[in-house]
């Protein structure tokens, strides 16, 4: 279900990915019942040119799995799925680097976010417009079925097609990795620059939207208050804060 590609550089590493058998088999775990495997999941190729974005997502899913032990909450290693799959329409799709799932032990509530792990290889405004992107993705209401818009219950019912999943909108964290302090003040400008745009209102309204440098994480942890809202990035707050700050 798995196979291996050996780094060149990097003291020969090995490199472990799903096979298209593996990525089938998985997908029919109930855990991962949203997760749709990408067509080159199991592209050799893909997995040496994708593999350091992988190893960080993987970095950052381990430091909350870490944090929640040490906190006494509750976050498996299956409540960190990466790249699940949200549809827009017209073969669009929202697909974050992952959506983590996470138990509150101190209240007994289940939070979620949408974890977007930035490596400083895209510019800023392309980081910025995933905000757009998962804004969309707040509003969208899948179209009709043939014949639907004629029956007038069934368009009573429609609704956004995010709830057929989640109770809540989950929040959106920004992860970013791969520059300096000036690097990172840059983009989180860029985003809060985004979060002005009064399309948007509703959607920041209700969504946490925060972004925090990976070097904080690993230090601190992700439940210490090293995310800064992008409506107020001067203010640092921990992930699990308020959605209405």
């Amino acid at each position: 279900m798995i196979d291996r590609v050996t780094l060149p550089q990097a003291g020969r590493t090995r490199v472990w990915f799903l096979t298209e058998y593996g990525a089938q088999i998985a997908a029919e775990w109930p855990e991962l019942r949203h997760w749709q495997p990408s067509r080159t999941v199991s592209d050799r190729m893909a997995a040496r040119l994708k593999v350091g974005h992988a190893l960080t997502v993987t970095e950052t899913g381990l430091a909350f799995v870490q944090d929640t032990r040490r906190r006494g909450d509750v976050c498996q290693l299956l409540d960190w799925i990466p790249e699940v799959h949200h549809p827009l329409g017209s073969g669009e799709a929202v697909i974050p680097d992952a959506l983590l799932h996470y138990r509150c032990a101190a209240e007994g509530v289940m939070l979620r976010a949408f974890v977007e792990v930035d490596r400083a290889t895209m510019g800023p405004e392309r980081l910025a417009a995933k905000i757009r992107a998962y804004g969309r993705l707040h509003q969208y209401v899948p179209a009709p079925a043939p014949g639907a818009r004629h029956r007038p219950a069934i368009q009573e019912t429609a609704r956004e097609d995010w709830r057929r999943r989640y109770p809540l909108f989950p929040r959106l964290l920004f992860v970013l990795d791969g520059t300096g302090p000036a690097g990172v003040e840059t983009r989180i400008h860029a985003l809060g620059a985004a979060a002005r745009d009064l399309a948007l209102a509703g959607f920041l309204r209700e969504v946490p939207v925060l972004a925090a440098p990976m070097t904080d994480l690993l230090q601190h942890g992700p439940a210490a208050s090293v995310w800064r809202p992008l409506h107020n990035p001067d203010h640092k707050v921990g992930w699990m804060h308020s959605r209405h700050p």
